[in-house]
């Protein structure tokens, strides 16, 4: 999973640098301070040439300490609504959740900064208020809702939230992955969907996996939002790939298809779509687990 653990970059090695620390940098920790202090700063973010050819920006992409995010909005979504912050559960400031289990709204006072759409500064720090809801079960997401409003975003720093789509993906649609921890932008499209991705003790249904070359994810990508190129909309989350080529490891995920055939790809990396959000909003854009048709996860273990 894509929580910072200090990769290198092609020819460009941080062995020395980060090692000091390196006892971090194994499975998915949190951030560490060293990384942190290179934020924005190495590599550098994309020129607006390249930002341009991408056609999506940094506009409303969220830096964590750990991971990457987005602010985003619902279709139903009103100005004077409490803004949302899209990331992977595997982000959670509480550490993994097991399978089974879930965040469900729950106090926080995690901290996110809203991106300049250069990438090159930060437009405004925003505070959380809840973990509206978070799991690693069948899929890999968490959704913070802060203490301002879109209204008062918008008003206050010019900072419009991307929009969730609410159908399911389709395949080849060109895409854009948008790393704030990192400032960068992928490009590629949606290669396919995977029945099952198993990582360690994690399975995670229905997976967007991302055509290669192109969206070659790295640590610290976790949570970065997959945009849709065409329309802006947020159709899914970035949250792992296989890095050495092992079967179903931790940092090594493996596909299941529909008939139990297990294949690995080193290399590939995947994302969770967030279509299905939708369908468990009630009339004030609440999630409620218990609404008839939601299709989050509802597991026995709700941790509040």
């Amino acid at each position: 999973m894509k929580s910072v653990r200090l990769p290198a970059f092609g020819a460009l090695s941080f062995v020395s640098l980060f090692a000091s620390f390196s006892a971090q940098a194994f499975s998915m920790p949190l951030g560490n301070e060293a990384a942190e202090a290179l934020l924005g700063r190495f590599p550098s973010p994309p020129s607006h040439a390249e930002i341009e050819a991408a056609n999506v920006d940094f506009s409303a992409i969220v830096a964590l300490n750990n991971c990457s995010g987005a602010l985003v909005r619902y279709t139903s979504s009103q100005p004077d609504d409490k803004a949302l912050v899209l990331t992977n559960g595997h982000c959670y400031e509480g550490g993994f959740l097991e399978p089974g289990q879930v965040v469900a709204d729950k106090a926080s006072s995690r901290t996110f900064r809203i991106l300049t759409s250069d990438g090159r500064g930060t437009v405004v720090t925003l505070r959380a208020e809840r973990v509206v809801y978070a799991t690693m079960t069948d899929t890999d997401l968490a959704l913070y809702r802060v203490a301002k409003t879109y209204g008062q975003i918008e008003k206050e720093h010019d900072v419009t939230a991307l929009t969730l789509s609410s159908e399911h993906p389709v395949a080849a649609t060109p895409i854009r992955i948008v790393s704030g921890y990192w400032r960068r932008i992928y490009s590629c499209s949606v290669s396919g969907f995977i029945p099952e991705l198993r990582e360690g003790d994690w399975i995670f249904r229905d997976s967007l996996k991302f055509q290669q070359p192109g969206c070659e994810t790295i640590g610290g990508t976790s949570g970065s939002p997959i945009v849709d190129a065409n329309t802006r909309e947020v159709i899914g989350v970035n949250n792992t790939g296989n890095e050495d080529g092992e079967r179903c490891t931790m940092n090594n995920p493996c596909e299941v298809d529909a008939k139990g055939k297990v294949t690995v790809e080193k290399g590939a990396s995947y994302g969770q779509e967030t279509y299905q959000i939708y369908s468990c909003l009630n009339a004030d854009n609440d999630i409620d687990l218990a609404k008839p048709g939601c299709k989050l996860p509802r597991p026995a273990r709700v941790r509040n």
